[in-house]
């Protein structure tokens, strides 16, 4: 299989097709969580990382309304900065997106089944969009 190069303006195309995904994944998990808190329950069931599994339980179940919400804000967050046209707001954007993949290995290995893909695909293009946007 053969991936086609990675162009600035394919990369740019990229980064509005994730920051509009992070933007629908802020919406989705606000409704989620609006509609049914216990949907998030065993979320981090599945860590290999005992310290996940319990902080999960303990802090984010506590209240998990209020956690998932603001794990929303923080995604409506990355995507604005995706879709923004400052360089600078563009550069933390791919940064958090990238954070956020490797967080969200920390929950076990269907993240890494998803993640690494993800990050495959995704470093290459943050790296092309955000050397377009030194030169540019």
């Amino acid at each position: 299989m053969h991936l086609p190069a990675v162009t600035g303006r394919n990369a740019a195309t990229a980064r509005r097709v994730v920051g509009g995904t992070y933007l629908c994944c802020a919406g989705l998990n606000a409704g989620l969580v609006l509609a049914d808190p216990e949907v998030y329950r065993d979320f981090a069931a599945s860590s290999y990382l005992p310290f996940v599994r319990t902080g999960w339980q303990e802090v984010v179940m506590a209240d998990p309304t209020v956690w998932i919400l603001l794990l929303a804000a923080g995604e409506v967050v990355i995507g604005t900065l995706l879709l923004s046209s400052s360089p600078s707001a563009v550069r933390v954007g791919w940064a958090a997106v990238i954070a956020f993949q490797v967080l969200l290995m920390l929950f076990g290995f269907g993240f890494w089944v998803w993640s690494v893909p993800v990050l495959l695909v995704l470093v290459p293009l943050a790296r092309r969009d955000v050397a377009g946007l030194s030169r540019g």
